[in-house]
């Protein structure tokens, strides 16, 4: 398993540096649960628009660890609930979510108000990148 380079870095970020649609998967009393979710990937995690009171999130409460897969990318992790989308220290990334999820953010499906309106991080520790022809196994533990 190799870390995360520029090569891998970059082939994430052109699939998965817009909004992409990626599978979530959660585990409660051993059942997996998956679903579909609008994400963007930056820097070693993806980010998703959410509600704090999904069951998606009620699952990352009790038990952090998660999959995702998409495009020819699988991968394991934690999920993180970074709180209300309105938080001044949530700013910058809210800013970056209305510009990634321009095309339906405001589609009146999200109430900005509730602050159950979070963003969820899935911070990635390992995963395996496939392109062209070549399989990258990726350590995305940051160096200390």
């Amino acid at each position: 398993m190799e870390k995360l380079s520029g090569v891998t870095e970059q082939i994430l970020l052109e699939r998965f540096g817009k909004d992409s649609l990626i599978s979530l998967a959660t585990a409660e009393n051993n059942i997996p649960h998956v679903r579909v979710v609008d994400s963007f990937y930056e820097d070693g995690a993806f980010y998703v628009l959410t509600y704090a009171l999904s069951g998606k999130m009620k699952q990352i409460e009790r038990n952090p660890v998660v999959a995702i897969a998409g495009d020819w990318f699988t991968a394991q992790g934690k999920g993180k609930n970074l709180g209300w989308f309105g938080l001044e220290e949530n700013a910058k990334l809210a800013e970056k979510m209305r510009k990634v999820f321009a095309e339906w953010i405001d589609n009146g499906h999200n109430n900005f108000e509730d602050k159950n309106t979070c963003i969820l991080k899935i911070e990635l520790t390992e995963g395996v990148l496939l392109s062209h022809g070549t399989r990258y196994e990726i350590d995305f533990a940051k160096e200390k």
